[in-house]
């Protein structure tokens, strides 16, 4: 029976079982569809990543990236803890940057000391939320009419949608209605206060994934990218900021927003929690 290297990490945080756990079979060449999308189902992570052969030659790994339920063509914690999981493996990559290939084409990450970040692949969709969904939205997330100051789709692959609520703890006391988020993928986000919350942060984040084996994500590449681009291109976030995500869920994820000239950088630390062999 063939064995695989198999690593199971922590992403955006430097402190195991605080940030956002990946499982990664490394090798997976010979995997089939059903073989990926079975093993995903089975960790119960909100993603599993199989690392292959790139097909382009001008990358150095290609990642195929899964749900428990689906494959994704682009996500954000798995790509950092991927390529954290490459080089621990011993990958050297061609260059000074790592380019990984997955569903979306090629993405660029880059070592910044102890931390990965990726540039944020250009949106999908963008824009405003239209009225009926928004309205579903607010219904699902239990909020008075009102407390939703700004929306905007920002989905680079993922699906993701963004609101944004007044304050901090207005995020950490939602209780959302999974029925009613079905199918959709929701962000929420409001500025911290430094006056009054104490967090290292500029922005508290939650991430709902309805109808997911992990219904709340605690902390989400994906979406950060996403509303990165939105904040950063309305005036709402200075340059370089630092979010919270996972707190409602007793994590500590830190994800690193970075705007250089005319890309954004979502980086986070990476740490490694389980390493083996993984018999199929």
């Amino acid at each position: 029976m063939p064995t695989f290297d198999f690593q199971q990490l922590d992403v955006f945080s430097r402190v195991p079982l605080k940030g956002n756990p990946l499982a990664v079979v490394l090798g997976a060449d010979s995997f089939t569809d059903q073989q990926m999308a079975d093993f995903a189902n089975w960790t119960n992570l909100s993603e599993t990543t199989f690392l292959l052969t790139p097909r382009d030659p001008r990358a150095d790994y290609r990642v195929r990236i899964f749900t428990t339920l689906k494959e994704l063509p682009f996500a954000g914690h798995p790509t950092l803890g991927s390529c954290h999981a490459w080089l621990q493996a011993g990958g050297v990559p061609h260059g000074e940057e790592i380019i990984q290939e997955c569903e979306i084409g090629l993405v660029r990450i880059r070592r910044q000391g102890n931390e990965l970040a990726f540039i944020a692949p250009p949106l999908l969709r963008t824009g405003p939320l239209e009225a009926p969904l928004l309205e579903r939205v607010r219904l699902a997330l239990g909020l008075a009419h009102g407390a939703i100051v700004r929306s905007q789709w920002v989905d680079n692959g993922a699906g993701w949608l963004a609101v944004m609520l007044a304050d901090r703890d207005a995020v950490l006391g939602l209780r959302p209605d999974y029925s009613q988020l079905q199918d959709l993928a929701v962000g929420v986000i409001a500025p911290c206060d430094p006056a009054r919350d104490a967090v290292d942060a500029q922005f508290e984040v939650r991430a709902f994934v309805a109808g997911d084996g992990a219904p709340e994500d605690p902390a989400t590449g994906s979406l950060n990218a996403g509303v990165a681009q939105w904040l950063l291109a309305e005036g709402l976030a200075p340059s370089r900021y630092v979010v919270s995500q996972g707190t409602a869920m007793g994590r500590a994820g830190r994800i690193h927003i970075e705007r250089q000239g005319d890309e954004i950088w979502v980086g986070g630390a990476v740490a490694l929690c389980i390493e083996g062999r993984l018999q199929l």
